[in-house]
């Protein structure tokens, strides 16, 4: 429910008004204010309200719902985009933020190298799976907590913050000591036990789509966290699962835009995921940037052929070089910067 406020009104009106909503109900008040209009968001459970009661308070113009269930992700209530500062890193704001690395790690000296080639090329954020949640229970599943182990002796050595997935509640408390940003993956973008005990935390979260989720579903996840208190989310466009099947996924590009309409978190795209094809991930990139997407989350491998995990959609740090150099320009061109 938003309630449009008169112009003129008073720092003790506005109080006031507040001070007459809070009675009504156990209801969280944002408050707006741009150049020509001031706005009180109200957020929870809106549904036992009178609006004519609020209508009726002096200093109130009028009152309207939000047609879209999720509040705090929107916005109406939130006008200007999100930027989430990570250790001095921004994503949401001009500079495009590129997070790179292999699909998991498998050794120090690998994911060691790997950060330092990626970080030469301009990468900002390492990534790395050391819980992985794969199709085939027989498939490799991660080093799991020596892996993280192994991540942070990456960013030791390159001072990269470090994005990995998590699996389970479980690991939440482990998670937030040593990871910078908490990776949800697809399959786990209702896993809403999850998703609120993420919400209790203070560490930025990186949610990605559904396998055939809608964008409204994904917005409606990002509010089980941000409903919790954290309101640092991150999400990311990975494709999604349709009838064609030369791809690993669908790569929906007009989601970018969709979201920023609707919300005003940050987006990136992971090209990797969508395509599963290496020489897919660098049109895809671009193609990202060029519709408005706040950075990328790609995949790099030293030895792509050998890689334990996603070497057909991973590229190789030379290729990882030329892609960024071949993003300035269309960075220039949309106003964003690498």
């Amino acid at each position: 429910m938003v309630v449009v406020l008169q112009n003129n009104l008073s720092e003790k009106e506005l109080e006031n008004i507040k001070k007459k909503i809070r009675k009504l109900g156990n209801i969280e008040i944002r408050e707006v204010k741009g150049d020509k209009y001031r706005i009180l968001g109200l957020i929870g459970d809106t549904s036992s309200l009178d609006q004519k009661e609020i209508t009726c308070m002096s200093g109130v113009e009028k009152v309207m719902h939000v047609q879209e269930p999720f509040k705090k992700a929107n916005r109406i209530l939130n006008p200007q985009n999100s930027v989430i500062d990570i250790l001095g890193n921004k994503i949401g704001g001009k500079k495009l933020s590129i997070i790179a690395g292999p699909c998991s790690v498998e050794s120090e000296e690998q994911i060691v190298e790997i950060a330092k080639n990626v970080k030469s090329g301009g990468a900002s954020f390492l990534r790395g799976g050391a819980y992985k949640p794969r199709t085939s229970p027989y498939s490799f599943q991660g080093l799991k907590s020596e892996g993280l182990e192994l991540l942070k002796i990456a960013r030791k050595e390159t001072k990269l913050p470090i994005v990995t997935e998590i699996m389970s509640p479980k690991l939440v408390e482990k998670f937030q000591e040593d990871v910078d940003v908490i990776q949800v993956g697809a399959r786990n973008m209702q896993n809403f036990d999850l998703l609120k005990e993420l919400g209790k935390t203070n560490k930025p979260i990186l949610l990605k789509r559904g396998l055939s989720a809608t964008i409204e579903e994904l917005l409606m996840s990002a509010e089980y966290i941000m409903s919790e208190g954290n309101e640092n989310v991150i999400l990311c466009e990975r494709g999604i699962r349709t009838f064609e099947k030369y791809t690993r996924n669908t790569l929906d590009l007009s989601a970018i835009p969709a979201i920023k309409k609707l919300s005003h978190l940050p987006v990136i795209v992971d090209p990797s995921h969508a395509a599963g094809l290496w020489w897919m991930v660098e049109p895809l990139t671009k193609a990202a940037i060029a519709v408005g997407a706040d950075g990328i989350i790609v995949e790099v491998h030293n030895d792509p052929e050998n890689a334990k995990c996603d070497g057909a959609q991973s590229i190789t740090p030379k290729r990882f070089n030329k892609l960024m150099n071949d993003l300035k320009d269309i960075a220039t061109a949309v106003g964003r910067e690498i």
